[in-house]
């Protein structure tokens, strides 16, 4: 499902260059749950961005479905992300003048899809929502309103899930809650899952871990002293 090859960001600054990724290399297969674990300032915001297409690398290749995005233009990138991935942010990135409904069945209108109010329907009801459907953003409480996104992220049955921080702005509770519905609804739909956090209880979660700091990406080895080194 995505490939990345040597995936190396640097940004230019007024007397230097930062350089955010050093040589990253990964593949996830399809279906499969991934945890990016970093510090913040780590770079596991900007390697997601890189992998979801939302900015392009220095150096490297990032392969999504076949697609190398890394080589697409901008709006050829956008067309893709619209047809093959869901986003769920820190900060829900929900319109404030929509309501939940209307938030839900906006990819699915713009994706042209025959009833987009019907499936925003379903799926606000399968997050617990059924009965805020009219409500706006700031009429919901936080994880409310993650749960509105997580709603319009699965809208367009995404082959790829990116999630950023999908918890941290909510108390314990209320996260925990949350990470259950998303996991869920990721195992449902068979979605692959990529997440970046910094939460190493949400981590592990996933199928796989890394970490990330300073720029490099590693894989803890998880395998037990009584199993053989292949």
């Amino acid at each position: 499902m995505l490939k990345v090859s040597d995936l190396t960001h640097r940004v230019s600054l007024e007397t230097d260059t930062l350089t955010i990724l050093q040589g990253v290399s990964l593949e996830i297969n399809r279906g499969e749950s991934v945890a990016i674990v970093g510090r913040s300032g780590s770079g596991k915001t900007t390697l997601l961005g890189l992998l979801a297409g939302l900015d392009t690398p220095t150096e490297g290749t990032v392969e999504l479905d076949g697609a190398v995005i890394s080589k697409l233009s901008e709006d050829e990138r956008a067309r893709l992300r619209a047809q093959r991935v869901g986003f769920v942010f820190q900060s829900f990135q929900l319109l404030p003048a929509l309501t939940a409904l209307e938030n839900v069945m906006l990819p699915l209108e713009l994706g042209g899809h025959e009833a987009p109010e019907k499936k925003a329907r379903e799926l606000l009801e399968r997050v617990g929502l059924g009965e805020r459907l009219t409500h706006t953003p700031r009429q919901l409480s936080g994880g409310e309103q993650q749960r509105v996104a997580i709603a319009r992220a699965f809208a367009s049955d995404p082959v790829v899930l990116f999630a950023d921080e999908p918890t941290g702005n909510l108390d314990n509770r209320t996260g925990q809650a949350v990470s259950d519905l998303l996991m869920a609804l990721n195992h449902e739909q068979g979605t692959t899952l990529v997440m970046v956090t910094h939460d190493e209880h949400l981590a592990v979660r996933c199928g796989r871990q890394f970490s990330i700091e300073a720029g490099v990406l590693t894989e803890p080895d998880t395998r037990t002293d009584e199993e053989p080194v292949i």
